[in-house]
């Protein structure tokens, strides 16, 4: 049997360009793995923070380093709103940005480890779509929903999902109108109360994220913001949540694996404590009630499937001990994916290793465009 090449699409312009090298690495070692190096070969294919596709050797260098890596004279820009304008604004370089090498003609199937905007909002999947070749993860539609947060949560209410109370907020409520902006916190504070979370709407790995307990910080929490995304979020804190999470794998009857926990000693789960050594532990399974955690992994499948999700995810939940009260957070379809991350260790602890997982994620891929065909 001839074995599928599969393009390894990693790195990409957004502000966790870093965090993709390093699922990359991770999931390069599986496919490579003694268990799967007879089933497929591996193309890395590197997308430069400045959006430059790049196969061969400096695809490898990055792959093997772990570092970010560009051609001589190319521009490395290292913040995620800079990137993003240079690709949607490339002076000077038109036409050479988001241009696959002719190499990856040979691709069988993708398997696209691109965290954040540019990468799992459905950007880069619609161009998967058009190559018509099998990627993993979610299509258009999924990943467009799982990343931003507003539609995120609309989807959920329609299907029913507790969450708590949000508020959805414009750009242009904050910065176009100062009669408006005293306005919108009058409300916020009206019906959310402090503290609450104001959060960019398409941005991953807490980045933008502010816990606010005043009048003040709620402002400076919403200009900061805003100039992250032109849509924000505002959340109703939750009185002392335990933050659980349970992994998704499968395509139309997805599958829910064990219920992981998140413990920190910080304010709140930010950038910092995510990805910062020793400042969180996962604890997997989560010492939950029997209940508990089979409506947590029900309440996955039912988010994986409101958001028309495929191949994997993680779903968040808050769960309230005091009360008893689950509260869906959010949905990621393309989760970090190293050897350590939760996603990977959650079905670990519920019996599928990590080469394996990464081979039926493939065959997932595989399945679902075989099924869209038909």
């Amino acid at each position: 049997m001839a074995k599928l090449r599969v393009g390894l699409l990693f790195g990409g312009c957004s502000g966790e360009h870093d965090v993709s090298i390093s699922s990359a690495r991770a999931i390069a070692q599986a496919l490579t793995s003694l268990q799967n190096s007879d089933r497929y070969d591996l193309m890395p294919v590197y997308i430069q923070k400045d959006g430059r596709w790049q196969v061969g050797e400096l695809a490898t260098h990055a792959l093997t380093t772990g570092q970010p890596a560009s051609l001589p004279g190319s521009p490395m820009e290292t913040d995620a709103a800079a990137a993003s304008a240079l690709v949607l604004n490339p002076a000077g370089h038109v036409g050479d940005r988001w241009h696959p090498p002719s190499q990856v003609a040979e691709v069988d199937v993708w398997f696209p480890i691109l965290h954040g905007p540019n990468g799992e909002d459905g950007t880069v999947q619609g161009l998967l779509k058009l190559m018509q070749v099998p990627f993993v993860g979610s299509g258009v539609l999924g990943s467009a929903l799982g990343m931003d947060k507003i539609a995120m949560k609309m989807a959920f209410a329609q299907a029913g999902l507790p969450q708590v109370r949000y508020v959805a907020v414009n750009r242009s409520q904050i910065w176009s109108n100062p009669c408006v902006f005293p306005k919108l916190c009058d409300r916020i504070e009206a019906e959310l109360g402090y503290p609450c979370f104001v959060k960019p709407a398409n941005l991953g790995s807490s980045v933008g994220i502010s816990k606010v307990r005043t009048r003040a910080q709620l402002e400076a929490a919403l200009d900061s913001a805003a100039s992250y995304d032109r849509r924000l979020v505002v959340e109703a804190a939750v009185p002392s949540p335990r933050e659980v999470e349970c992994a998704v794998l499968g395509n139309d009857q997805p599958q829910a694996s064990v219920v992981g926990e998140i413990t920190y000693t910080s304010d709140f789960y930010d950038y910092e404590t995510k990805y910062t050594e020793g400042l969180a532990d996962l604890i997997i399974p989560a010492a939950l009630p029997a209940g508990v955690t089979r409506q947590i992994q029900e309440m996955a499948i039912e988010a994986f499937l409101a958001v028309d999700a495929a191949g994997l995810a993680r779903v968040d939940f808050f769960y309230l001990e005091s009360t008893g009260e689950v509260f869906i957070n959010e949905i990621n379809t393309m989760p970090g994916f190293t050897a350590t991350s939760m996603y990977p260790r959650l079905w670990q602890a519920s019996g599928i290793g990590f080469e394996e997982l990464v081979n039926q994620l493939v065959q997932l891929a595989l399945e679902r465009q075989a099924t869209s065909a038909s």
